[in-house]
């Protein structure tokens, strides 16, 4: 069965967001960064019945565009504009689930309006600043960020896989990254190098205050993501929370990729 699918644009200061309301039912929020709703879309669909499912483009990526093109985005901004797309909808509190830069934008939205959420699932979150070795991470990730800006795109590629640790099949960035692509994905993809990936990976919780929270916070990690950054990061969170992380299907982007099995593990943690 398919849902109907509602589309809207949500005016906040320096933005224009697009955003996407599926089903009936509970609100779950689906949240990427730099993901937009399309990476959703097969999840969000699954989660439709019995829930009502909101999903975004984070402010400057895709059909959310800004006043100003160079604004950096920040995890804080990213919550304010999940916080009014709430209250926009008036059907909260809401679970959020968050995935990567979206999983941050998710706990900085726990800290700041735990009103507005009863659960946050966050989706390895790329939680550099909690790690032991976290300068040698940000100096490298500023290496790559300079390749990719003066042109070495696929050599920036691979320093980011190889720091993320994520393996893949020799020739496979070429083709991903190389050659003719799509002009939007390549705009998204260069203002994720510019102005939004080192302000999500230097952005660190509040733990005192996190737990102390009202709102469960569960800490999700792919079962095939053993010894990834982001893996590391989430694991090095659920222990400064002195949570246990939750295994989800996959790895970094499991919910892309087993969406079937994805939203059978995810639908119990959105059910208050």
């Amino acid at each position: 069965m398919t849902s109907t699918i509602t589309t809207g644009t949500l005016d906040v200061p320096g933005a224009r967001l697009h955003y996407e309301v599926r089903g009936q039912g509970p609100l779950v929020a689906l949240v990427g960064a730099p993901m937009d709703a399309v990476a959703f879309e097969p999840l969000a669909g699954l989660l439709a019945a019995g829930h009502t499912v909101l999903t975004t483009d984070p402010r400057g990526i895709n059909r959310s565009r800004l006043a100003d093109p160079g604004q950096d985005s920040t995890p804080g901004l990213r919550a304010d504009d999940l916080s009014r797309l709430l209250a926009h909808l008036d059907a909260g509190p809401a679970a959020v689930f968050g995935s990567s830069g979206g999983a941050v934008t998710a706990l900085a939205l726990a800290q700041s309006r735990p009103d507005q959420v009863h659960t946050v699932i966050a989706h390895e979150p790329p939680l550099v600043n909690l790690l032991p070795d976290r300068e040698r991470v940000h100096a490298r990730t500023e290496e790559l960020r300079a390749s990719y800006l003066a042109g070495d795109v696929v050599g920036a590629w691979a320093m980011f896989m190889e720091q993320a640790g994520i393996e893949l099949p020799d020739g496979a960035l070429e083709m991903m990254f190389g050659g003719e692509r799509d002009p939007r994905h390549v705009e998204d993809e260069r203002r994720w190098f510019a102005h939004e990936m080192v302000h999500t990976d230097h952005w660190l919780p509040d733990l005192a205050l996190m737990r102390t929270l009202p709102v469960r916070l569960v800490i999700g990690i792919g079962e095939e993501s053993a010894g990834q950054l982001c893996d590391r990061t989430a694991r090095a969170l659920a222990d400064a929370l002195g949570a246990e992380p939750v295994l989800f299907p996959g790895d970094h982007t499991g919910f892309v990729d087993h969406p079937d099995r994805f939203s059978a593990r995810l639908r119990p943690l959105v059910t208050r």
